[in-house]
């Protein structure tokens, strides 16, 4: 395993030889309709270039040998290539950087899922995501084993955290050679398994069993449409469908168990609770019932119409004769936990020089 930094003149780390990080930027996300329905923020796309530029120096500063770059038709990696090849002496050691084109880009999904393979295929330790829930949702489908550190550009992100991308791009590297172990600094995250008939959809945060006949503009903003709620994770700090249930019945990211909760819709409800189910929209929300989601419970709907939402989003339509299904599983992601990581190099002195040969348990004067 790769040491403490060297000192010459400066804090250097030594180049590992076959390390490599990966960065996709979705340029898409940020962007849907809730700006219309609600005052979601537009993250621009120069942001995600900036964002790429600080993980891109981080991860060279720290010994990464090269970095593999999304590619996309509106400006983010247009902007990093410019950057490249105008490097500023304060940048510092800059890895090498590989560029990662897609025969014919769609615009979707699927664009993800197939930088996300590729990455994985050129042997990248890890994969930084800017984007929001979906564009994790997406990763998560071609990752395998590959860890992925979500970095929030769009609008909920009740799945991927806000992180200063010097800082998350530290931890990557610190992964990415070797300094800090898997073991050490990832977690395997919970997925939610939804069958809806023949079809199967899979969400990391939420599903949500709506009235809605139609999925339409797929973003859910009406709550008195809402009837059943299913989360793998709940954090009363969260901000979307989530946080319904996790301002009642908290669960980590790490619990085995989730949360599943019964709506009262425009009924009369025994409880409400007053949650951010949007950004700047907190609504009342009566609650029927707050019950533990099993890991390994199949759990069927009792609406007999309408649509599901998997992560704030409608994907699939359904009515009598197509049964609804909920599972927990713990076959999610493996996600990178940045706390971890730099907590560990805290502790045995990764990125400081000169460090004594016992560990300070005090505070000492630095002669």
């Amino acid at each position: 395993m790769p040491g403490q930094l060297e000192t010459d003149g400066a804090l250097v780390a030594p180049v590992v030889p076959g390390s490599s990080v990966g960065i996709i930027a979705n340029p898409m996300s940020g962007r849907d309709i809730r700006r219309l329905v609600a005052r979601a923020s537009v993250f621009p796309n120069a942001e995600k270039t900036n964002m790429a530029l600080r993980l891109i120096a981080a991860a060279g500063a720290l010994g990464v040998q090269r970095v593999y770059m999304s590619t996309d038709g509106m400006g983010v990696a247009g902007g990093v290539l410019r950057a490249a090849g105008k490097p500023r002496a304060r940048d510092g050691r800059w890895p090498e950087l590989v560029f990662c084109e897609l025969d014919r880009a769609t615009g979707d999904a699927e664009d993800t899922r197939r930088l996300v393979r590729q990455m994985r295929e050129r042997g990248a330790s890890v994969v930084v995501l800017l984007g929001g829930d979906g564009t994790v949702r997406a990763a998560s489908t071609e990752c395998a084993e590959l860890p992925l550190l979500p970095l929030s550009t769009g609008t909920n992100n009740a799945f991927p955290e806000m992180w200063e991308a010097t800082v998350a791009g530290s931890a990557a590297a610190l992964l990415a050679t070797g300094r800090v172990t898997r073991e050490e600094a990832t977690y395997r995250a919970k997925a939610l398994h939804v069958r809806c008939g023949a079809a199967t959809e899979i969400a990391l945060v939420d599903v949500c069993i709506a009235t809605v006949a139609h999925v339409g503009a797929r973003a859910l903003w009406e709550v008195g449409t809402l009837r059943e709620l299913y989360c793998a994770f709940a954090e009363p700090h969260a901000i979307g469908l989530s946080s319904i249930a996790g301002l009642v019945a908290p669960s980590g990211r790490t619990d085995p168990d989730g949360v599943r909760v019964r709506l009262a819709g425009e009924a009369a409800a025994p409880r409400r609770v007053l949650a951010p189910v949007a950004p700047g929209v907190l609504a009342q929300v009566g609650l029927l019932e707050v019950a533990p989601l099993r890991a390994g419970e199949s759990v069927t709907s009792a609406v007999p119409r309408g649509t599901v939402a998997v992560d704030g989003e409608r994907e699939l339509e359904f009515g009598p004769g197509r049964t609804v299904t909920v599972t927990l599983r713990a076959d999610g992601p493996t996600v990178l936990d940045v706390r971890a990581a730099l907590a560990h190099a805290a502790e045995r002195g990764l990125l400081v020089s000169g460090m004594p040969s016992q560990p300070i348990t005090t505070y000492q004067e630095v002669r």
